[in-house]
């Protein structure tokens, strides 16, 4: 599977379960809605105050299931919290998802994550054989 069709598979859908690794060594997880650039960077808001932001600020490791039932992608990667102009870039993407972001704007401590994949691998399982594949990152 090429970048591009993993691309088009995740703006299909809106959320998505992250995990991240807590300082114990457990693992935490939480549906978060994201958005996705052209880069296939994935995009989620949360606050400070979360389990999450903790996690991943200590540890920036990410896996993500996006897609339910019988057809999903597999995810995982390095986490940043952008600053600057890159912010404003994500934050851009993020909007064009979910205008309403832009009001959680007031809220404090309010930041954006961005996921940058180092694996994927999409799974159909409506198929037989069903088709189980590695995506090509660029």
């Amino acid at each position: 599977m090429e970048q591009d069709e993993l691309l088009r598979f995740l703006r299909g859908h809106r959320l998505a379960v992250e995990a991240s690794v807590a300082p114990d060594g457990s693992p935490q997880a939480a549906v978060v809605g994201y958005a996705v650039t052209d880069d296939l960077e994935i995009v989620f808001d949360t606050v400070e105050t979360t389990r999450k932001y903790e996690n991943l600020v200590a540890d920036p490791r990410i896996a993500l299931v996006i897609g339910w039932g019988e057809i999903t992608a597999q995810i995982e990667g390095v986490a940043d919290i952008p600053h600057g102009p890159e912010g404003e870039r994500i934050r851009e993407c993020y909007f064009t998802a979910y205008p309403d972001g832009r009001d959680r704007l007031a809220w404090p401590g309010i930041t954006h994550v961005r996921v940058r994949p180092r694996w994927a691998r999409y799974s159909d399982f409506t198929s037989e054989p069903p088709r189980i594949e590695e995506v090509r990152l660029r």
